[in-house]
């Protein structure tokens, strides 16, 4: 047996689990030391999988549209799927509240001090959000590139914010004209169901590249942070990971029951899509993972899982838009010795929930969001300083969360109208990269 076949036979899940924990010693036996050496690898790792996700969701996005069009209606698709995004953002939003109200992290903590390197976010305004999702051109778009305003007031090009919202609006419209066209370009729409198949084998190659990843993600998380950062706010990271436990486990392990579907199939096959997100802290370097789980792992129809994990990506955000903001709004409440009124509890709910799809593709979403929501509840914005020197602990929750969460609702709706492959899911395979039988064809020979 070959070298990378014997690599390839481990679980992919194990070979993630293994680069966690060696990535984890290392940073505690290196120190601060672990960041210079290991975050670069991390960092590649990140540019691998992000420079794959813009090709994927272009193509996919097309590829989707031209096949669900005539067969199956895409706005009661779309439709159901916002129901679904909507309800478990409620969902979260209740766990986050009673979470806080339980454990109380506010309570005890004094003396706070607000990060020095930590800058206040502008909100944009719903409208400018929604003008954002229209590419001014869709070249840019596709390549990150956008337009900022310099120092002299005049327009320039600048590094795009990682919004694939654009990439979706514009590809749709693209297999919406191919439909319009017919067998005009018959040869357009078999060239772009192609380019998606080429993008998902790409995307099965970089995946590959996970377990080395993780270990210089965490390697370099675990060296720069150590214990003391933690310490005075122990409480808070306590709060968050339990909460985004309970809704993971309880919130979405109860509505796959409700949908006859076994939840240890779902956790089995999203995992890859789930350990992602966590060491990545990003749902857009997650959406490679998380859209390859979906299709090959849990047996949603590839069309349709290529319009909603995409979108899910930018819009759907339990952890960060809905448990987070909730979780800081109880800290701050406690911490102030302030109780939060009924109406207050209930404008957080209403602009957690609406904040989430209202800030879609905004970069740093917690921060935004638990500006929008502390700030429509008229509570002090000091929290968001105060927990900043810890964000990069709480996100990888956070994120693990939203990632669930856009795996989640395209099984549901898929479940509800016929485009789920139930054998798939009950097989519940846990590998993303390399399908099986390639590993074969890998001539690598175990060195002597």
């Amino acid at each position: 047996m070959t070298l990378a076949a014997a690599w390839f036979r481990i679980p992919f899940w194990q070979r993630v689990l293994a680069g966690f924990v060696l990535g984890a010693l290392a940073g505690w036996l290196l120190g601060p030391t672990a960041e210079t050496w290991f975050k670069p690898l991390g960092d590649l790792y990140v540019t691998l999988i992000k420079m794959i996700a813009v090709p994927l969701v272009f193509f996919a996005v097309i590829n989707a549209v031209a096949s669900l069009h005539g067969q199956r209606s895409i706005a009661a698709l779309g439709g159901r799927t916002f129901l679904w995004f909507a309800i478990t953002a409620v969902l979260a939003v209740c766990v986050g509240l009673a979470v806080g109200t339980v454990l109380q992290p506010g309570t005890g903590v004094t003396s706070l001090q607000v990060d020095p390197n930590f800058v206040p976010r502008q909100v944009p305004s719903p409208v400018q959000v929604l003008l954002d999702v229209v590419p001014a051109n869709p070249f840019h778009a596709l390549t990150g590139i956008g337009t900022t305003k310099n120092a002299a007031g005049e327009t320039v090009l600048a590094a795009g914010k990682g919004s694939i919202l654009p990439v979706i609006f514009f590809a749709a419209l693209v297999g919406f004209a191919m439909v319009k066209l017919g067998e005009k370009v018959a040869l357009a729409r078999k060239l772009a169901g192609e380019a998606s198949e080429i993008a998902i084998q790409i995307t099965r190659f970089v995946l590959e590249v996970t377990p080395l990843g993780t270990f210089g993600l965490i390697a370099a998380l675990v060296g720069a942070y150590g214990f003391e950062k933690l310490l005075p706010l122990g409480s808070f990271v306590l709060a968050l990971y339990v909460a985004c436990a309970l809704h993971i486990v309880v919130v979405y392990g109860g509505l796959l029951l409700a949908h006859g579907l076994n939840p240890l199939k779902f956790f089995r096959g999203a995992a890859p899509g789930m350990e992602v997100a966590f060491v990545a802290s990003s749902s857009f370097a997650a959406l490679p993972a998380s859209l390859r789980s979906v299709t090959h792992n849990l047996g949603v129809n590839r069309d349709y899982a290529a319009f909603a994990v995409p979108l899910g990506a930018s819009i759907k955000m339990d952890g960060c838009g809905a448990i987070y903001p909730a979780l800081c709004a109880v800290f701050i409440s406690q911490y102030t010795g302030v109780p939060l009124t009924p109406e207050q509890y209930l404008v957080v709910l209403v602009a957690s929930v609406l904040g989430s799809f209202g800030t879609a593709g905004v970069p740093g979403t917690a921060v935004v969001m638990a500006t929008v929501v502390l700030s429509a509840a008229g509570l002090p914005l000091e929290t968001i300083g105060y927990l900043y020197a810890i964000d990069r602990v709480l996100d990888m929750m956070r994120t693990m969360t939203n990632v669930t969460g856009q795996m989640l609702v395209p099984v549901l709706v898929a479940r509800e109208t016929g485009l789920l492959d139930k054998a798939t899911y009950d097989a519940a395979s846990s590998n993303v990269g390399v399908a099986a039988g390639e590993a074969a064809e890998i001539k690598l020979d175990r060195p002597s």
